[in-house]
């Protein structure tokens, strides 16, 4: 058995969970809704506040649907009763960031601003504080669209090994190199 697949989703007050006919689980809640498709094969049931996911047999497809399956509906649960939050530090002197309503214009060492729209289902602000690296706060309900947008922003200047410069999120360790040695003559 799936040891993600068999705990059982506890739904909060405020969410309502609904399945189609054509197997799409739309999940509603205080902060918004989500819709996901679900493989015909696999079962969802939602009972006095709780939803289960099952599989039908013990092949080596249906077992690897039914965690898939249960964490991405345990991430649609969560991401609209409390949502997601990450943060992004901009290290590197001179990195600076600014938006513009979902607009972010970044200055990161190219001879030229790099800008970027986030998708208008993220909520984006930025703040930049003397004594500490400027900061890119994004706020969403999706999981995946909000990791694949952190993604984006993060290889427009990926962290770098000997000087630690460069986009991160806050609190990642960049394991750091020895750069050269002073030359040794002889």
């Amino acid at each position: 058995m799936s040891r993600i697949g068999k705990l059982p989703i506890s739904l909060p007050d405020k969410v309502e969970v609904s399945i189609t006919s054509d197997n799409t689980v739309t999940v509603k809640g205080p902060k918004g809704a989500l819709s996901q498709k679900i493989d015909p094969d696999i079962s969802v049931k939602v009972e006095d506040g709780t939803l289960t996911v099952a599989r039908p047999t013990e092949q080596k497809r249906h077992k690897a649907l039914h965690g898939l399956y249960r964490a991405l509906i345990n991430n649609m649960v969560v991401g609209v009763s409390q949502g997601y939050t990450r943060e992004m530090e901009i290290i590197g002197v001179g990195y600076r960031v600014e938006n513009q309503g979902n607009l972010l214009t970044f200055t990161i060492g190219y001879s030229h601003p790099v800008m970027f729209y986030v998708p208008s289902e993220i909520k984006v602000t930025t703040a930049m504080e003397k004594g500490s690296p400027p900061l890119v706060r994004l706020e969403g309900i999706d999981k995946e669209l909000l990791g694949h947008v952190c993604a984006k922003i993060r290889s427009f200047r990926k962290p770098e090994p000997y000087k630690g410069k460069g986009i991160m999120f806050k609190g990642e360790q960049v394991r750091r190199k020895a750069g050269k040695t002073a030359g040794s003559k002889k």
